[in-house]
């Protein structure tokens, strides 16, 4: 099952219409590190990292691990960790997963530029929770809390975020 995203701040999963947030720049064919759009596309949900110390592992059929105070993810583009997974502290620039937020308590890694990775085509591209008034990302994907564990309680490793322009 996809979760079905336009730029319209609407998404569509299993039948039942969403409020979503995406990237400042709108959705994009044309994807770049740092122009603040959401890449346009069928994107794989990788996994689900989620935040111990503030839920619980969510039911869902996607592979799932806790997220560590350590975590990263780096977006320097130059760097051969580039769009991946790291620990923190780590010698290039990477975005800390572990926020004072609450925005990344459920990240789902989408497959976007990870298969090859191309040096400047963008990183860091997740679904993630919204802020209370759904602000643009970014350039990740976002929805509502009780949505997101919706939409993961019945997605598996089969699902996608398939993004229009």
């Amino acid at each position: 099952m996809d979760l079905l995203v336009n730029g319209d701040g609407t998404a569509l999963w299993n039948g039942r219409s969403l409020r979503c947030a995406v990237g400042r720049g709108g959705i994009s064919a044309a994807k770049r590190e740092g122009d603040g759009a959401t890449p346009a596309g069928r994107l794989p949900m990788r996994f689900l990292l989620f935040r111990p110390d503030r839920l619980g592992p969510p039911s869902t059929g996607l592979p799932l691990r806790p997220i560590g105070r350590d975590d990263g993810w780096c977006d320097t583009a130059t760097d051969q960790a580039y769009n991946s997974l790291i620990k923190l502290p780590y010698p290039a620039r990477a975005e800390n997963l572990w926020r004072t937020d609450d925005l990344y308590d459920l990240v789902v890694p989408l497959g976007y530029n990870d298969l090859p990775v191309i040096a400047g085509m963008g990183s860091a591209i997740f679904l993630h929770l919204a802020t209370p008034d759904f602000a643009p990302t970014a350039g990740c994907v976002a929805l509502g809390k009780p949505d997101l564990l919706a939409v993961l309680a019945e997605a598996d490793q089969e699902s996608c975020v398939v993004t229009h322009l």
